[in-house]
Parts: C-alpha cells; sequence; structure tokens
C-alpha cells in the first residue's frame, strides 16, 4: 500500500536525506520520496501500524504532520536533521 502525508519544517534536501534515512529503517516501510516543494512524504507500507510509527519518527525528527502542534522545540530538531543530512 501506499501513504502520502503533508508534513512541517522541511527546508531543503537535508531535511529529505534525513527522513529518508530514519524512515527507511523501519521495519516493511520502503519507496520513501520526500517533497521539498510540496512538504509531502510518501512510501510504501504492508500494516497499517507502521503509518503511525512513521508518524511518531516523523515528529520525533521535527517534522510533525501537517495540522498537528509544531512547538519551538520541533522546529528546532528539524534545523538539527537538516544539518545532519547535509552532512
Amino acid at each position: 500500500m501506499k501513504a502520502t502525508l503533508r508534513i512541517q519544517n522541511v527546508k531543503c534536501n537535508g531535511c529529505a536525506t534525513t527522513i529518508i534515512n530514519k524512515i527507511t529503517k523501519i521495519d516493511d516501510v520502503s519507496s520513501v520520496f520526500v517533497s521539498v516543494e510540496d512538504n509531502t512524504i510518501s512510501f510504501n507500507y504492508t500494516k497499517e501500524d507502521q503509518i503511525d510509527q512513521v508518524k511518531s519518527t516523523l515528529k520525533k525528527l521535527g517534522y510533525p504532520e501537517e495540522g498537528e502542534e509544531n512547538s519551538i522545540g520541533e522546529i528546532a530538531k528539524s534545523y538539527l536533521s537538516c544539518a545532519i543530512g547535509k552532512l
């Protein structure tokens, strides 16, 4: 199955790289693609609970789903994730 989520705080390809690297580590989640222009992430999954795992991982990285609280802490985490993704 395929899912697409709109997420917050995506600023550049460094963000996208970090997101892709972390999300592909979730079991049975594959074909992860991040659109910086659209602030979306698309991925394939096999079980419904994997969507929740992806959302939770994104939030921990500082990229909450659109419509969720976007605190100063999450914005700061996204800048850190961005910097790491550029390395």
